[in-house]
């Protein structure tokens, strides 16, 4: 078996991608066909961080444009996301595959803490580890959470699941003439205004020179062959 091109991953999966069809909640098929391409990537021996959003279930934001204090709205977002992180490590352990949640905000009856150098016991030891609560504080998302957890960890590289398949130099939804980018700069990203992650999330990698790959979750296999090093998706690098 051929060995992974990364040894430890930091991947950023959307509370979204978890609904499939539905309008909000969580997807059991989708959710367990995640399970199973992370497990087949943990099985080639790479090092498996995941940061989870909770827009399915609550997005701070948007509580926030409703009128409500955006603090409590961030801070109830957060809450999502770990509601979202205990579904998918129940998912995988029901799969077979040994995980662990820890949260940045203290709820120690349902999860671990987030503690750096337990988080770095746990991937030695072969156990996904999912990041629940984004940073623990509100103003920040949760690509900013999986920057910053991703350059914790020693991370070789953040992979941010999305709906289409890289970064096109326009919406391939609109413009059948759109290209993907196999690989871009992060200078070149910035400058071409390519909305890959909030401002404070790709500052963060690139000042820590952690690289981005961007691929479609709903694409089967594709994290294996990012994992693996093949042309999928699309490459932010220094």
């Amino acid at each position: 078996m051929a060995a992974a091109a990364y040894s430890r991953i930091l991947l950023k999966l959307s509370g979204e991608a978890l609904m499939g069809a539905k309008a909000y909640g969580i997807d059991d098929e989708v959710l367990s066909r995640i399970v199973a391409e992370i497990a087949e990537v943990s099985m080639l021996g790479a090092q498996v961080g995941v940061v989870i959003g909770g827009g399915n279930i609550f997005r701070g934001m948007a509580g926030a444009s409703d009128g409500m204090d955006r603090a409590t709205a961030d801070y109830m977002g957060m809450l999502a996301t770990v509601m979202n992180a205990m579904a998918l490590g129940d998912a995988m352990r029901r799969a077979g595959q040994a995980a662990r949640v820890m949260s940045a905000l203290r709820i120690d009856q349902a999860v671990e803490p987030y503690i750096r150098g337990r988080a770095f016991h746990h991937l030695a030891a072969g156990r996904v580890v999912i990041f629940a609560a984004g940073t623990g504080n509100p103003f920040f998302t949760t690509d900013t959470a999986a920057a910053l957890r991703g350059a914790e960890i020693g991370a070789q590289i953040m992979l941010k699941a999305t709906k289409v398949d890289g970064i096109y130099s326009a919406d391939p939804k609109k413009d059948p003439a759109a290209q993907r980018f196999a690989h871009i700069s992060f200078d070149e990203a910035i400058g071409r205004n390519l909305a890959v992650l909030d401002a404070a999330a790709f500052a963060l990698c690139r000042d820590q020179k952690l690289p981005i790959n961007v691929f479609s979750i709903f694409k089967p296999g594709a994290l294996r062959r990012v994992v693996m090093g093949e042309d999928e998706g699309t490459l932010v690098h220094s």
